[in-house]
């Protein structure tokens, strides 16, 4: 079963360490661990990450194809629930962009996309805690 949460818009940014400025210019705390090559912010149970364009297309397998400059995720508790949900996905319909895999970054993600293009990915990420709701309740040290 794929559970019905969204946790994370990953926005692709062409200079990163700009669009951080401005979200830091909002206000908005960042996430233990952000720099100029990753950054992210909890707003009210979900994340705001921003990451290179260039390396989200790269990761999500989409680089010259579908919509770009964001991706949609689902984190799972555990690494083992990203092969079981990425599978769930593609049986449902969705086409798969990559196959979950171990990242630079500690977690383990794949990537699929529904029938538009939209793509979505379905991670486990250490230090982000999940609420009852699946709602982001921390991220970070």
């Amino acid at each position: 079963m794929i559970p019905a949460r969204l946790t994370v818009v990953t926005l692709a940014a062409r200079d990163l360490p700009a669009l951080r400025r401005f979200y830091r210019g909002l206000g908005w705390p960042e996430v233990a661990g952000s720099d100029d090559a990753w950054c992210a912010f909890v707003l009210g149970g979900v994340v705001l990450a921003l990451y290179p364009q260039g390396a989200l297309d790269d990761e999500a397998g989409a680089a010259g194809g579908g919509p770009g400059g964001f991706t949609l995720a689902l984190n799972v508790d555990t690494p083992d629930e990203v092969d079981a949900v990425h599978a769930a996905a593609v049986v449902a319909g969705a086409g798969a962009l990559g196959p979950p895999t171990q990242r630079a970054w500690g977690g383990r993600s794949g990537y699929w996309a529904d029938p538009e293009g939209n793509r979505w990915e379905v991670a486990w990420a250490p230090g982000l805690v999940l609420g009852a709701r699946g709602e982001v309740v921390a991220f970070g040290s």
